[in-house]
């Protein structure tokens, strides 16, 4: 959905990362920086009521998370494990988030129907990125849907920090918009693996398998995931 603004911010962080790969800086520290700053933001202001300072230092750190990208380029030293990386470590910020939402709608606002819907905003924005994992693990494409990670992160930012303000029901909104959005695109991935897997498969002959792994006799024949 935000594709379309991802090219002209990279014209504004390319220069920026440039600037800073002149100086030697590590892009996997910039990552660890940004998630320790997100994860810590998340469980001490949150849980203290302090939302909208607490959507603020997150905001901040969240763009360590494209200014890493644009550092390992200027470097030419982006490969696996700084993508293995900054995946995994995007995936402990998103919990932290989460957790600390939980925390003050559970024992500082006393909110249980908001804290439903931020476990299951987690649960399905878990789903969303190990569907794509899944997909490209297989060879195909995952990538579709309207909530990617960042859209994920821009309405729950916005709503927490409003609501910190004094806006009312914007929170609930917000996290029911996530969580509706979010369940779409799982159901968008599943659908476009579903429709690729059909076309891979082929048209199957009686009394064979449409995948050799389905076969008694292979040694993946039992699932490990």
């Amino acid at each position: 959905m935000l594709k379309r603004v991802r090219v002209p911010l990279q014209r504004v962080l390319g220069p920026l990362g440039a600037a800073l790969a002149r100086r030697g800086v590590n892009p996997n520290v910039v990552t660890l920086i940004g998630a320790l700053g997100v994860s810590a933001s998340a469980l001490v202001l949150y849980p203290r009521g302090d939302l909208f300072w607490g959507s603020f230092a997150i905001t901040i750190f969240v763009l360590s998370d494209m200014i890493d990208g644009a550092l390992a380029r200027a470097r030419g030293v982006a490969g696996s494990w700084g993508a293995f990386l900054d995946s995994n470590l995007d995936r402990v910020a998103d919990a932290a988030v989460f957790a600390g939402l939980i925390w003050w709608f559970s024992r500082g606002d006393h909110q249980p129907v908001l804290v439903g819907l931020c476990i299951f905003g987690l649960v399905a924005g878990n789903m969303v990125s190990y569907a794509r994992a899944r997909a490209e693990g297989l060879g195909l494409r995952g990538d579709v849907g309207v909530a990617e990670r960042t859209e994920r992160l821009i309405v729950i930012l916005i709503a927490t920090g409003f609501s910190g303000l004094g806006v009312p029901f914007i929170q609930a909104i917000g996290l029911w918009l996530l969580a509706v959005a979010s369940a779409v695109t799982v159901a968008q991935r599943f659908a476009a693996v579903y429709r690729q897997a059909s076309v891979d498969a082929g048209p199957v002959e009686p009394g064979t398998t449409s995948d050799p792994a389905d076969s008694p006799h292979s040694p993946n024949s039992l699932s490990a995931s």
